[in-house]
């Protein structure tokens, strides 16, 4: 939905309650990376994370009932401006962006099979009423670094608008309503609204009246230092399991804070292309509070995914844990998306 709730570790379930075998058979074809000669793939079994009283159940019926409500999805090449807001080291800030990059990095050489634009072929699958897709092409068009923290070290939902509109404002970026997006990332010392209460990251439109244009924005947050086991889950565990139980996954990069935003900026960028203005592609009968492509496949990141398993995933000789190959040799771990023509979670290579 546009407003990332947290993690429902059970949104598998889904799967049983729709239709078989199309989104537990799919198979990752998964294939060592030449860097490494210890890579296997495994399913851990972890403890469950937390629960939002305020999220559906996704096992229900109405929730696979993902339809399109006539309106527009990010067809044209899509246009990234970066917000930073806060104090982010120059190494952090190189890892999302390669993550973003990624999406459009085709060749197989720079990022071998599974991949990043592999994973985002399912999402490129959305159409608009003329049939045209989300589009494959996206570039990350422009950056603004806000240190000096204009809007203070808490945010609301409202004042990240104003964030936004001092960046355009500021004059770096262009206001871009055809094909830009603005993507809002805060640093680990600021709290914003609802953050690891009941969202980890959201997605929707600015208000003509905040910035002066409608424009598709999303935001997330480092929860490096204030809830990793909440909105870093799985490279941090709930405190209640105390030192029994599984233990958390290593993070791909090594930075539990960033490579857990990852996936959550994964899943806000595919609902924001498939559902800009929220009026597109959701499940539910209320546009307030939709179901997204996302939201669909929470807690997935493999075959086999459901009852406290996150899913068939990759480990490497430093045990590392990921799904996903990107450019420069980067490693990420991010969540599958629901497919419109499979009718179930999928990840890359779900239709090869």
């Amino acid at each position: 939905m546009f407003i990332h709730l947290l993690f429902i570790i059970f949104a598998p379930f889904l799967l049983l309650a729709h239709s078989t075998s199309a989104a537990t058979l799919q198979p990752l074809k998964l294939r060592p990376h030449p860097d490494y000669d210890t890579n296997y793939t495994f399913n851990p079994l972890l403890p469950p994370r937390s629960l939002s009283s305020s999220k559906k159940f996704e096992g229900s019926s109405e929730l696979v009932n993902l339809r399109y409500h006539m309106g527009p999805v990010l067809s044209s090449p899509i246009n990234i401006y970066l917000i930073w807001y806060g104090n982010w080291a120059p190494s952090q800030q190189l890892l999302i962006k390669d993550f973003l990059l990624s999406i459009s990095t085709f060749n197989h050489r720079a990022a071998p099979s599974p991949s990043v634009s592999e994973w985002w072929k399912t999402v490129s699958l959305y159409t608009d009423q003329t049939g045209a897709n989300i589009s494959r092409s996206i570039l990350i068009a422009g950056e603004y670094s806000d240190r000096l923290y204009s809007h203070g070290s808490h945010l609301t939902r409202l004042s990240i608008q104003q964030v936004i509109a001092t960046a355009v404002k500021s004059k770096p970026f262009p206001v871009d309503h055809k094909n830009g997006i603005y993507l809002v990332l805060t640093a680990t010392d600021v709290s914003v609204q609802d953050f690891c209460r009941a969202v980890c990251g959201f997605h929707y439109f600015t208000f003509a009246s905040m910035v002066g244009y409608t424009l598709p924005y999303a935001w997330v947050g480092n929860s490096g230092k204030q809830c990793p086991e909440v909105c870093a889950y799985p490279f941090a565990v709930p405190g209640y399991m105390g030192g029994g139980g599984p233990g958390a996954l290593r993070p791909p990069n090594g930075d539990v804070g960033v490579d857990g935003m990852i996936s959550v900026i994964g899943h806000e960028l595919a609902e924001l292309s498939s559902n800009p203005l929220v009026n597109a592609w959701y499940a539910g009968e209320d546009p307030t509070a939709p179901t997204e492509i996302g939201d669909l496949c929470e807690g997935l990141y493999g075959t086999g995914g459901g009852g406290g398993y996150i899913g068939e995933v990759m480990r490497d000789g430093g045990g590392r844990t990921y799904n996903l190959n990107g450019r420069r040799g980067r490693k990420f771990l991010v969540q599958w998306i629901w497919s419109p023509t499979l009718k179930a979670c999928a990840g890359p290579n779900a239709l090869d």
